[in-house]
């Protein structure tokens, strides 16, 4: 068989290079986006106090030990760019590396048409023309703005990072806000009404409770491995450890703060029957309509900033991907600014194509954050197993050293990605599988160009399920019995 070769990624020069506050806006702007500003809602709508407060601590501890697996693999693997796809590549072989890079783009990409119908759903508080979100007088809005950031960002990704930095400080500060009325105004008494939510008819167990939250929670942190995708862009590897742990600290803290707050202002149906973004409501119900006017003001700096982030990020892993063999040679073409200007275009045009289809679906948010939380279910859950390869094998680590803690780390990592494809269930598993489906014809184009060997046994048995998955997808969704985009 002929080894494909490798096309390094050109030496960025450095005033291309992105820096410790640039890395660590990346992480923190490619997580705070609309999910926060509707948390108060999407945890209550289903779960009380307890379980929201053990969905946090599962959560917590789940994100923390992805957190320190990018930070542990960034520095003890400088050779390997790209976060997830290049880990999952190094330590599980060619097939399962284009399934992380691929798993990853979906989840970019259909993460962005989410924020595109939230966006307008939020200035629909200004503009009721705007319905959801995906009205067409919104879809109009979207396509312009998507097409705006897409300039922006064949620019070059320095000066995008730039704005990326000054629209994450501008949304973090109204959440800090929120948190800071939300102290003042909380009431233990209606925190501590029906704490474990076991006597609402609606809730269920407390387990049942737990697992609702779970696709919310893992939503809000999406990003934690921002820096690790641009640690080729990095002027020092170090920066991507600090960047990422500063990014999962700060947005923890805001999240856990925002929703279990929320449960001291309003009682959990009451929170429950909120229209999101429901920190509006919440708000008003302190400090009047004024509240409610600043989160959606904030909701929409918040999104847009997000959007900027997942748009770098999305055409980041391709672009890499294709560098190195295991994504189609077109995909690692860039323009003269040093911008992934070929995987922009087709990222951004998938995003617009599915705008369209948000429109004639009726498709919601909440479907939408759905499916792309399960689609990266796959690249995390590999960054978790490669991290305890490492440790089990010893590669990369010096004689004698102690590698309990890594090997923790990294089990705890893949448990935690292994416990979100159980909650997040079936209907939504199946239809990310229906998503993966086409990748394997994208790997088939990319291992022909470099005259590879198409598959291994086991990694032919593993397309094949991929494929069976996906039609089972197909005929459900033909049938009736789940729905891409259910209303």
């Amino acid at each position: 068989m002929t080894i494909p070769a490798k096309i390094s990624p050109p030496s960025e020069p450095a005033s291309r290079k992105l820096r410790l506050p640039a890395l660590t806006a990346v992480v923190i702007g490619s997580m705070i986006g609309s999910g926060v500003f509707s948390l108060p809602q999407n945890m209550a709508a289903a779960a009380g106090p307890l379980a929201i407060l053990i969905g946090w601590a599962i959560t917590g501890i789940g994100v923390l030990a992805l957190a320190l697996v990018y930070q542990g693999l960034s520095t003890r693997k400088p050779d390997l760019d790209s976060g997830p796809y290049a880990y999952a590549k190094a330590g599980f072989g060619n097939f399962m590396g284009f399934n992380s890079a691929w798993g990853y783009w979906l989840s970019a990409w259909v993460g962005n048409v989410s924020y595109a119908v939230v966006l307008f759903s939020g200035l629909s508080y200004f503009f009721p023309f705007f319905g959801d979100g995906n009205s067409w007088q919104a879809i109009l809005g979207a396509s312009a703005v998507l097409w705006a950031i897409h300039a922006l960002t064949l620019t070059g990704v320095r000066q995008a990072g730039l704005v990326n930095l000054i629209t994450t400080i501008s949304k973090i500060a109204p959440i800090i806000l929120f948190v800071a009325v939300a102290v003042v105004a909380f009431k233990i008494d209606l925190f501590k009404l029906d704490f474990s939510g076991t006597h609402s008819p609606t809730l269920g167990s407390i387990l049942t409770q737990v697992k609702s939250t779970m696709l919310v929670t893992l939503w809000v942190f999406i990003g934690i491995e921002g820096a690790s995708v641009y640690s080729a862009r990095a002027t020092r590897r170090q920066d991507i450890g600090w960047a990422t742990m500063l990014g999962f600290l700060t947005c923890l803290s805001l999240y856990a703060l925002v929703s279990l707050l929320s449960l001291g202002i309003l009682a959990q149906p009451d929170l429950a029957a909120l229209k999101n973004p429901s920190m509006a409501g919440v708000l008003a119900h302190v400090v009047g309509p004024w509240g409610a006017a600043l989160v959606n003001i904030a909701l929409v700096v918040s999104v847009l900033g997000a959007f900027l982030s997942w748009t770098m990020l999305a055409a980041e892993v391709p672009y890499v991907a294709a560098r190195d063999g295991t994504m189609p040679r077109v995909f690692g073409r860039e323009n003269s600014r040093g911008a992934p200007s070929v995987s922009l275009w087709v990222t951004n045009g998938l995003v617009q194509l599915f705008l369209l289809v948000t429109y004639f679906a009726n498709g919601t948010y909440q479907a939408l954050f759905s499916i792309a939380s399960v689609a990266i279910l796959i690249p995390y859950a590999f960054s978790g197993a490669y991290a305890a390869k490492l440790a089990i094998t010893g590669e990369a680590y010096r004689a004698g050293e102690n590698r309990s803690r890594n090997l923790v780390i990294g089990g705890v990592a893949t448990l935690y990605g292994a416990w979100l494809v159980y909650a997040a269930g079936p209907a939504y598993l199946f239809m990310a599988a229906m998503l993966y489906v086409p990748g394997i014809a994208i790997y088939i184009v990319a291992r022909r160009e470099n005259s590879a060997r198409l598959f291994t046994p086991v990694e032919g048995l593993i397309a094949l399920a991929i494929v069976a998955l996906g039609m089972a997808a197909a005929y459900l969704i033909w049938s009736g019995s789940i729905s891409p985009l259910a209303s």
